[in-house]
């Protein structure tokens, strides 16, 4: 987490429930520790020791007692590690909030259909994003949180949350020395981000080894190496409490290693190390009532991280991953009596896309996915993240049940098509301006959890201060007419939005369910 304001409504965020605190939030990780592992002394007899001991075998049994009891720590491994990390601080420009008291551009007056409306199906607070709060200066807010080198020739990793927005990005390293440094590549998927450092003068830094994250071992020892409270570079230490934790709402990845390891504001971004001194994670957000360590933390796999750095790497845009083509759904206690299961596990595929890597394997409506490449399958979220990290090029085997037969399919590892975007943002006078929208390609499909095989226009981006945004449309939305003309292609809503209507009859869906009102200006 960074130490900023509240920045929850922005749309590419999704604010996690309850008492979860997501990184964007907290800024996470880390808190002081006295020392970094703990001793044991044996006490040292003042009498001679045949006073004491008058038989071999005591003898014996006290130079065993003197080998157990020595200084227990970490401090090789820490010293091998710390280098490796950075401390990364962010300036952010604040953005100033519209009020809708005073809100000239939007075309709707209040209490008028177009203001119930989206008032009733804006968040879970009722209130459109663009109106739930924040500063209305145009100051500048900074940040902090951590990241690690991953190349010596200066490349870093953080968490996407602590650089998101951000006009100016500095890094620290162990050594004290600050640099200038480069957003490369953002996923906001997995809510992680690379860095390049300038003005290295070709100096060669300290890098981290990648751990096989599906190796780990609840139990297993780990420390948690990050800049908590930008106090400066903090050790703490812990267990690996759980894996695999599907549940936790912060990114569309949900596989988190959970740990007790202590992690606090400004760690966000941090490593996550084993005993061999190789990350097992990044360190990425933190269960908490008070905001602070309370002893469950979660961060990103290993094996995850691999991935987004390869392709940030590479110079892609965006992160290439593998396409399935099929919607998956979990399987609830009343499906599992259905299918004959002893326990509600596996994910079930709801939709095939025609033409995809799932119909070319030949999976088909209602199969059970129970596993892939010989690794066991829970629910959606599990397979969503062993497909994302398989290689592209090769195949992956998935195991289905289907009819309550096994069945073993072979598909394809390659990406989804995204051509054709036609990505706009609409500026007209109209429910629509400052929405970025775009036509739904398989890539974009994915992307945002759309129905595989999704067809139109879909809402890819608002700008904060856009009617679009005030008036609640939402991430995701996608439109499929306006005053009865059906929205086919980005250029028909552009068309729409310029008519100057009084009346706007849209046809939308969101969330999978449709929607149709007429609302007058």
């Amino acid at each position: 987490m960074t130490d900023r304001p509240d920045l929850s409504s922005l749309p590419s965020y999704k604010a996690p429930k309850r008492s979860l605190l997501s990184a964007r939030k907290l800024a996470l990780m880390a808190s002081v520790v006295a020392g970094l592992g703990a001793a044991t002394y044996g006490f040292s007899p003042t009498h001679n020791p045949a006073d004491l001991f008058t038989t071999p075998a005591h003898a014996q049994v006290n130079n065993e007692v003197k080998k157990v009891q020595q200084p227990v720590g970490f401090a090789d491994i820490v010293e091998r590690v710390k280098p490796s990390v950075i401390s990364v601080k962010v300036n952010i420009r604040e953005k100033v909030a519209k009020d809708d008291s005073n809100n000239d551009d939007s075309p709707f007056q209040p209490g008028s259909p177009m203001e119930r409306f989206f008032r009733r199906f804006g968040g879970p607070d009722g209130l459109p994003p663009g109106l739930r709060g924040g500063p209305r200066g145009g100051g500048v807010v900074t940040g902090q949180g951590s990241g690690f080198f991953i190349s010596a020739d200066g490349y870093a990793v953080t968490n996407n949350h602590v650089v998101d927005g951000a006009d100016k990005v500095e890094v620290t390293t162990d050594d004290g020395k600050t640099f200038s440094a480069k957003v490369i590549g953002t996923d906001p998927r997995t809510d992680l981000a690379v860095l390049r450092l300038k003005g290295t003068n070709k100096e060669k830094f300290t890098t981290l080894d990648f751990a096989n994250s599906d190796q780990l071992q609840v139990g297993d020892v780990v420390l948690a190496i990050g800049n908590p409270f930008g106090v400066g570079q903090t050790v703490t230490h812990g267990i690996i409490s759980a894996l695999a934790r599907t549940q936790v709402g912060i990114t569309d990845y949900q596989f988190f290693i959970q740990t007790d390891a202590a992690i606090n504001p400004g760690n966000s971004g941090g490593a996550l190390v084993d005993m061999t001194g190789r990350l097992a994670g990044i360190n990425t957000a933190i269960f908490s009532r008070s905001g602070g360590s309370q002893g469950i933390g979660f961060a990103i796999p290993a094996n995850m991280v691999r991935v987004v750095v390869a392709s940030a790497k590479s110079g892609g845009k965006a992160v290439k991953r593998p396409w399935l083509g099929a919607r998956l759904q979990a399987v609830t206690p009343e499906i599992a009596e259905t299918l004959g299961l002893k326990l509600p596990t596996g994910a079930l595929v709801a939709n095939v896309a025609p033409n995809s890597p799932a119909a070319k394997a030949g999976l088909k409506l209602s199969d059970l996915i129970v596993g892939i490449d010989g690794q066991s399958i829970d629910d959606p979220n599990a397979f969503d993240y062993r497909f994302a990290t398989r290689p592209l090029g090769g195949n992956a085997e998935i195991e289905v049940q289907r009819a309550g037969k096994p069945v073993k399919l072979t598909v394809p590892l390659e990406t989804a098509p995204d051509t054709n975007r036609d990505e706009i943002v609409l500026t007209a006078r109209s429910p629509f301006q400052g929405a970025r929208v775009a036509n739904i390609s398989p890539a974009l499909a994915d992307e945002l959890h759309l129905d595989a095989g999704a067809e139109g226009v879909v809402v890819t981006e608002l700008a904060d201060d856009g009617t679009a945004a005030n008036v609640g449309f939402q991430k995701g939305d996608i439109i499929l007419a306006v005053n009865n003309e059906k929205i086919v292609r980005t250029s028909d809503l552009d068309k729409a939005s310029k008519a100057g209507s009084r009346i706007w009859r849209i046809t939308l869906v969101r969330g999978g369910q449709q929607i149709n009102v007429t609302l007058g200006g």
